[in-house]
């Protein structure tokens, strides 16, 4: 049994083609909604190896045949058996066959696989593989520049790895900054005292590393949230401020503006809120000023609800729906300001790359939604009810009063003001959109 699936991507064939040659490229390619992680990617298309690691303890591990590889034009990965690993895959025949040729101006992408498995499970993987890569080199086409050197703390993380791979499928150089012994690529960082050569050679660095804000507040979570991210942001800042760099990119959120704000449409110009959650954010990228000072451009990325089956709000959120236990929480009125994950990378690059953006920036979708209109949205997209109401006595359960008030029930209405003024160009700006993509529940998975 045989599927197939083409598109043309509006790029010359020499950058497709070499995309899919960088690290990278496969992270970016594995959709989210499938069980696994890669573990090592292929470091050749022609006689590579690859492996994900799936659920207990199996692996799928893809051999590249060199007899399939025509540079500039196609590669053939097969599975292969590797001892107790995979014999739960023993079974299973797989040769995906990767094709590429001139389009006019673009190129056609051609996916040709042989295996028993069905084309119902596949047909939504393809779609999405080939919208990645469009959308991919769309973003790096659009913020063209030179190739970086960018440093990366949080590397490991959900936003962080994806970040790494999506920027080195672009032709810029990775360095991660890590806490253990580095390995290739990575430096070691101490956050209460890093190195004073840790950005020695740079161009620029992302922040992401900082304990989850999810959990039950309590004394103890306060103090881990806070003291993640303060002095360590404003110790990399000092640093950065002497390193040479071009730009200083922090994390941030838009706890910024408070839990209750009503109706009032929040602009990174309004007014920072006074609870717990609006205080940190308001030091943590005060944080940065010491680079700022220094005449290092700083931007302070305000996120919203991430909508990714991996982590966050909708890894909650999909089992229970799934389940048909899903329905508006505490009534459904509040809004909920939210981003497509790869929007989120996309304003990630942004950041790094255009000059024209300094300071708190809201990386949120043009069209905030209340609670209620995304619970029946998500129901849509799963084909699943949506009617049972959950009181807001159960976030309050699992986060303390003060966790379910700041996270699970808080109310901004947030605005990407900073991002369209720029005529910024977001991948899936609809919330059904973002969904059906990140969960597999393409419309136009047939072909």
């Amino acid at each position: 049994m045989s599927i197939e699936h083409w598109s043309t991507v509006d790029a010359p064939i020499d950058e497709v083609f070499a995309w899919h040659g960088r690290p990278g490229a496969l992270p970016r390619l594995l959709p989210p909604w499938l069980p696994g992680r890669v573990q090592r990617e292929a470091t050749s298309l022609a006689d590579g190896r690859a492996a994900l690691a799936l659920p207990g303890g199996q692996a799928w591990v893809a051999q590249h045949d060199p007899r399939g590889f025509e540079a500039g034009r196609a590669f053939v990965d097969e599975r292969v058996d590797d001892g107790l690993r995979t014999a739960a895959l023993a079974a299973i025949r797989w040769r995906h066959e990767h094709r590429f040729a001139p389009d006019g101006a673009g190129t056609r992408v051609h996916d040709r696989i042989e295996t028993p498995i069905g084309s119902r499970a596949l047909r939504p993987m393809l779609v999405y593989r080939h919208r990645q890569l469009a959308d991919d080199l769309a973003a790096h086409a659009t913020t063209r520049s030179r190739r970086l050197r960018i440093a990366v703390t949080g590397a490991s993380g959900l936003i962080g790895s994806q970040l790494c791979a999506f920027l080195t499928t672009g032709g810029h150089e990775v360095v991660r900054l890590v806490r253990r012994g580095p390995a290739e690529g990575e430096r070691r960082w101490d956050p209460d005292a890093p190195a004073p050569d840790l950005l020695e050679g740079l161009d620029a660095i992302v922040h992401l590393a900082g304990a989850s804000i999810f959990g039950r507040f309590g004394p103890e979570h306060r103090r881990r949230v806070r003291e993640s991210r303060i002095e360590p942001t404003r110790r990399l800042a000092e640093l950065a401020a002497t390193s040479g760099l071009s730009a200083f990119v922090s994390a941030s959120g838009i706890g910024a503006y408070g839990a209750a704000r009503g109706e009032e449409l929040l602009t990174e110009s309004s007014a920072a809120g006074d609870d717990f959650l609006a205080r940190v954010v308001v030091d943590w990228e005060s944080a940065t000023a010491p680079a700022a000072a220094a005449g290092v451009r700083t931007v302070q990325i305000r996120t919203g609800l991430v909508q990714s089956p991996r982590g966050g709000m909708l890894m909650v959120l999909r089992p229970i729906y799934l389940a048909g236990g899903g329905g508006p929480l505490g009534g459904g009125r509040h809004w909920q300001s939210w981003i497509d994950f790869d929007d989120l990378l996309d304003v990630y690059l942004r950041a790094i790359v255009d000059e024209r953006l300094s300071g708190p920036v809201n990386a949120v979708a043009p069209e905030p939604v209340r609670q209620r209109e995304l619970a029946r949205t998500l129901g849509q997209v799963l084909r699943r009810p949506a009617l049972l109401p959950t009181p807001s006595l159960a976030p309050a359960a699992l986060l303390g009063q003060q966790g379910a008030r700041e996270l699970a029930l808080a109310d901004p209405r947030v605005a990407p003001t900073k991002l369209l003024a720029l005529g910024h160009r977001f991948r899936r700006p609809a919330l059904e959109e973002s969904l059906r993509h990140q969960l597999g529940r393409m419309r136009d998975a047939g072909r």
